[in-house]
């Protein structure tokens, strides 16, 4: 009998494509930027048949898109893009709560506070990229908490998009352990089991970002969610 599955290796496509994101995602290849072919391969030290893969599959998912005659550029996401962003987001994660306090909730809730430090040391060394890094593993620790792998599946594809936004996020906080408290909130609500605290924080967290990010209070993230 097998013990094992055999172990797959990651192709040189996948392995660009997940460089490109990760740029994309840090604002290193800023919304808007165009993409030279010739000298991204000569960066990655890669040659043009998987880097053309690459991008072919970021077009795909939405982060590059292709105009005409001119090539390839990072999308540059609008008010109600960032808007649209933020209520799948709002959906997956309120759906990835209730998931978990099915099962209790206290598990995940630990490992969120774990976070939560994490990120409040980031922001007494005023550390904003570690602030984003801790962000980001958060809601990613909410929804992996869920055990559902559909919601991690739609919670994946929102990932580059949401880096994109947290990037534009670090400098519409005039302190930034105001992030920090936000998600504390929502740990300690998960920890008591109090889903309908749980879901008002989750909101509020996501209209927040919104507003800053937009300029503008934006209610339909709580309606349509």
């Amino acid at each position: 009998m097998q013990r094992f599955e055999p172990v797959v290796r990651e192709s040189t496509p996948s392995i660009i494509a997940g460089k490109l994101r990760d740029a994309i995602g840090r604002g290193h290849i800023p919304p808007g930027a165009q993409l030279g072919e010739a000298e991204l391969a000569k960066e990655l030290g890669v040659s043009r048949g998987p880097l053309r893969e690459a991008m072919q599959r970021l077009t795909q998912e939405g982060l590059l898109i292709s105009i005409r005659n001119r090539g390839l550029f990072v999308i540059t996401m609008t008010d109600e893009e960032v808007r649209d962003m933020y209520v799948a987001r709002t959906a997956v994660e309120r759906a990835a709560s209730e998931v978990i306090l099915q099962g209790g909730g206290k598990d995940v809730a630990a490992q969120l506070q774990r976070v939560v430090k994490a990120m409040k040391k980031a922001a007494d060394k005023g550390d904003l990229d570690a602030m984003s890094e801790a962000d980001m593993e958060y809601h990613a620790t909410l929804v992996t908490g869920a055990a559902s792998t559909r919601l991690t599946r739609m919670h994946n594809t929102l990932l580059t998009e949401t880096r994109m936004c947290l990037t534009a996020l670090e400098k519409k906080y005039p302190d930034p352990h105001a992030r920090v408290g936000e998600h504390q909130a929502i740990a300690e609500a998960l920890a008591e089991g109090d889903q309908e605290r749980v879901s008002k924080l989750l909101v509020s967290h996501m209209e927040d970002a919104l507003e800053r990010l937009t300029g503008r209070d934006d209610n339909a993230v709580a309606a349509t969610a």
